[in-house]
């Protein structure tokens, strides 16, 4: 299992394929296969089939995955996409920092890959 950069809840900017130059919030993150769900990007067709009396069947739009290296995290102090680092500040408290500007995004949660 390798680690991700990005987490969930994260604003991120599409670098390519079909949506380049999109930017979205991180739905959900998937680190054993390094793959990212983006709000209203690489929209996909479903074809759901209904399941019981009730439920109604047909054609869905849904995202779909993108590979974590093709997204970049848009740093909300810059506002531009940036890439980040790792720190361990003096308190011993593990953090996420903007390369381009310095400033600490988050801090890392204990369990978090």
């Amino acid at each position: 299992m390798s680690k991700v950069h990005i987490k969930t809840d994260d604003k991120v900017y599409v670098l390519t394929g079909k949506d380049a130059g999109k930017t979205g919030k991180v739905l959900s993150v998937s680190p054993d296969k390094n793959r990212v769900i983006v709000e209203h990007v690489n929209m996909v067709t479903k074809h759901k089939k209904p399941r019981g009396r009730n439920q109604q069947g047909g054609i869905i739009t849904q995202e779909g995955t993108i590979h974590s290296s093709n997204v970049m995290l848009v740093c909300a102090s810059c506002k531009r996409p940036s890439k980040i680092g790792r720190k361990i500040l003096e308190n011993g408290e593990k953090v996420r920092v903007c390369k381009s500007c310095g400033e600490v995004i988050d801090t890392i949660r204990k369990g978090s890959k």
